[in-house]
């Protein structure tokens, strides 16, 4: 007779959560930080150029005034948008101030160049520390292969998307094919091209390795990317959260904080 009870199953080794407790500190200080560097030249380009002289920018966020108010406007694939109050001109103190983010939303919270960079670079080299020692640590104890799918999971795949849209969410005791999917897409392909996009802007890097510059387009092209591939992971983490709340917190939280899960046995595929 099957059985309906839950157990609990040991899901996540101790390198598996203290690495992904490190990479959600990391990534916090680093999206702040980077919006600060942002900041300073807040537009994006296409190309090896960039500037007046050149008609090659996606994007342009700025604020210009109309007689005695100011005005923000961003301009996104040359289509130009009203974005007064919330990015480009920010209220703060009850006026209106010529700012691209509000100051919470920033790593210092006000205009520091100089120390968002200190920043940005130190939680970025954590990142690339915390990457290795991940997947050292998965190669040993075969954690990489609970993120490669399996023809088992590719064919099951359609289902599990379903199941994820109507919130039919499973308490299986591995991961299912989705899950394997988006978090093996994050950690082979968006991390590792973070970190080589981030690499790729600096002039020091470039004279050792100039291929990257051919490899991406040039450094604002490369920019362009890196802060795209930031709001993929912005997009990836508020998913991730919202599956933790509607899968159970309580339970999630515990899997990643003493490696033990309540699993359904019934719900093992």
């Amino acid at each position: 007779m099957a059985r309906n009870v839950t157990e609990l199953v040991y899901r996540q080794r101790l390198p598996t959560r203290l690495t992904h407790w490190a990479w959600a500190v990391c990534l916090f200080f680093l999206l702040l930080s980077g919006l600060q560097i942002f900041m300073a030249r807040p537009d994006l380009y296409i190309g090896q150029q960039s500037g007046f002289a050149f008609d090659n920018a996606i994007l342009s966020i700025g604020a210009t005034m109309d007689g005695a108010t100011m005005k923000a406007r961003t301009v996104l694939f040359g289509h130009s948008f009203d974005t007064t109050g919330w990015l480009g001109a920010i209220w703060e103190d009850g006026d209106l101030q010529p700012k691209t983010f509000p100051s919470w939303l920033t790593i210092p919270g006000y205009r520091d160049l100089a120390t968002g960079r200190v920043v940005h670079f130190f939680f970025a080299w954590g990142l690339v520390f915390v990457l290795a020692l991940w997947l050292v640590a998965s190669l040993a104890n075969g954690h990489v292969r609970d993120l490669v799918p399996s023809r088992r999971d590719w064919r099951g795949l359609p289902r599990d998307v379903l199941d994820h849209l109507r919130l039919r969410l499973s308490h299986g005791r591995r991961y299912g094919a989705l899950q394997k999917l988006s978090y093996a897409l994050i950690l082979f392909l968006v991390l590792p091209l973070m970190i080589l996009t981030g690499l790729t802007m600096s002039p020091g890097f470039n004279a050792f390795m100039p291929w990257t510059l051919d490899l991406f387009g040039g450094r604002q092209t490369a920019r362009t990317l890196h802060f795209l591939l930031m709001l993929v992971l912005v997009g990836f983490t508020a998913v991730h959260l919202a599956m933790v709340l509607l899968a159970g917190p309580f339970n999630e939280l515990r899997s990643m904080i003493t490696g033990w899960y309540r699993a359904d046995p019934e719900s093992e595929r």
